[in-house]
């Protein structure tokens, strides 16, 4: 079996939500709930990956492996290739875990892992979950996929898709045309990390800002399996802030 490292990529300079990885969640800052539960899905060794002291200073007080890499990094995906070098990787598997998902569930991670252990033709293993909400299939902020008929990812878009030509895309008719979202958790064999980052970003992840598109692009086999444990969405706003508070409060009575 491969062995498996989880990366948290985690930066300071979020547009929307400044300083994001440090906000205080429960008592905690968002990166620790997101490393504690990178540590409960006992998929490997996990490592913050930062270019922010102040990040870097706060995972030696939680307890974390740390590394502090360049500043000049486009992508998280970027950031992993750069510990992997450092580290001396050598064919192994890498679970990238987002700074930004407090919540995400151990089995998710889990799960991306053993795509990757169980799928020999693939290079990277993702997750999805059927598109359910009102309104989410025509929202840009959502992103949808599709897959071929053994489970790898064919296209990724912030358009709908599939479109149902023949009928509104209406919220009763998701379900009957397949719409999913995508989750975005990847695991990533080390040869295809080293080639997304050696390749400059393509014009269709350009258009829609996309990086999974790169790696189609390039011709690497995304395979992707409905996630057994949905992850609750990222933290991107001020209100998903305040969600989340929420959530911690609740939980912790």
């Amino acid at each position: 079996m491969t062995d498996t490292h989880i990366v948290i990529p985690a930066r300071m300079a979020s547009t929307r939500l400044p300083g994001k990885p440090l906000l205080d969640i429960g008592g905690k800052p968002m990166i620790q709930h997101v490393w504690e539960r990178a540590r409960e899905s006992a998929v490997g060794d996990v490592t913050i990956a930062t270019d922010d002291v102040r990040i870097a200073d706060a995972a030696a007080a939680f307890g974390a492996d740390c590394m502090l890499t360049g500043e000049d990094h486009r992508s998280g995906t970027d950031r992993i290739a750069e510990v992997a070098a450092a580290r001396q990787w050598r064919d192994v598997n890498i679970v990238n875990v987002q700074g930004d998902e407090p919540f995400i569930p151990p089995a998710a991670i889990r799960q991306v892992s053993d795509l990757l252990q169980h799928h020999s033709q693939a290079q990277l293993a993702t997750l999805a979950a059927p598109l359910q909400e009102a309104g989410a299939f025509e929202d840009p902020n959502c992103v949808k996929l599709v897959t071929d008929q053994n489970g790898f990812a064919l296209y990724f878009s912030r358009a709908p898709i599939p479109f149902p030509r023949e009928q509104p895309a209406a919220q009763s008719s998701q379900a009957q045309i397949g719409a999913r979202r995508h989750v975005g958790i990847y695991g990533y064999r080390l040869d295809a990390l080293q080639q997304m980052v050696a390749a400059p970003p393509c014009a269709l992840e350009i258009a829609e800002s996309l990086e999974q598109l790169r790696a189609l692009w390039l011709g690497l086999r995304i395979v992707v399996a409905d996630a057994v444990s949905t992850p609750a969405a990222g933290i991107d706003t001020a209100q998903d802030l305040a969600n989340a508070r929420r959530i911690a409060t609740a939980s912790a009575r």
